[in-house]
């Protein structure tokens, strides 16, 4: 199937690890030239740069904190400079955390506000403007099935990404006119690196069997019995940005095996 994205320019935050960075890879081998953005310099550049190699695009890394104002400015300025705009902004930049309403301090609110929230907000902000001028686009945000469906232990993440939720349901309408669609993913238990790290400590000091631990979370929460790939949920982004989901606005997706247990 041709997903009508050769020569398209993708924007994705958090794109040097994890779900980011797989979904940089799978809109390269469709043919889009991609800008990724993650703090580390040195990695967010060689992970472009093998990008460009290995999928014959162009590709760049953009080093910036995206939870601040100035670090969406560099990602607007480059999409720019090095590529005269951008057709599909991919909101993936986030981390998972962990405390309790009543001991949380205020900062952490902000933080994760800023990085969850704003940063959609922000970039919105800015790169809408560049994709009218190509004649539309599509806008993705990467929420959490804990959005709908929350996790006890991280309080402020699934607020944050329910928020992130609404936003997406707002701008949506907002949009639609300039020819510009805008979803949310709702992931449920996708095997990233921090997934493994994770489970590499909490079994640390039972054996060692992170894989057997991983296993159990997935037969705890998701009923088809594990954890989606990086590469599974990659392709369900790229097809919502891309022409042959033209009819789907304002949408949220979840890809969870099944865990969410509401209808």
């Amino acid at each position: 199937m041709d997903l009508g994205l050769k020569g398209k320019v993708a924007i994705v935050t958090g794109g040097s690890v994890g779900i980011g960075l797989g979904v940089a890879k799978t809109f390269a081998r469709e043919g889009a030239n991609v800008l990724i953005a993650a703090r580390g310099e040195e990695r967010v550049k060689a992970e472009a740069a093998a990008i460009a190699a290995d999928f014959g695009v162009k590709a760049h890394g953009v080093a910036c904190d995206v939870a601040t104002a100035d670090g969406c400015t560099a990602i607007i300025d480059a999409a720019k400079e090095l590529f005269g705009g951008a057709d599909i902004l991919i909101n993936n930049a986030g981390t998972g955390s962990n405390e309790t309403i009543m001991d949380a301090e205020d900062d952490k609110w902000n933080d994760y506000w800023n990085l969850h929230v704003m940063a959609a907000v922000r970039l919105a902000r800015g790169i809408t403007p560049i994709m009218k001028a190509r004649g539309g686009g599509a806008i993705l945000n990467n929420a959490s099935i804990c959005a709908t469906q929350p996790l006890w232990y991280e309080p402020i993440y699934n607020v944050t990404k329910a928020a992130l939720v609404m936003f997406s349901k707002n701008l949506a309408n907002e949009l639609i006119p300039d020819n510009i669609r805008v979803n949310a993913i709702n992931p449920g238990l996708i095997l990233t690196p921090d997934w493994i790290k994770t489970a590499k400590q909490l079994s640390a000091d039972s054996g060692g069997d992170w894989e057997g631990y991983l296993q159990s979370v997935a037969d705890e929460h998701a009923p088809i019995k594990r954890f989606g790939t990086v590469e599974e949920l990659a392709d369900f982004f790229v097809f919502l940005c891309s022409e042959r989901a033209s009819y789907s606005v304002g949408t949220t997706y979840y890809v969870d095996g099944g865990m969410l247990r509401t209808i």
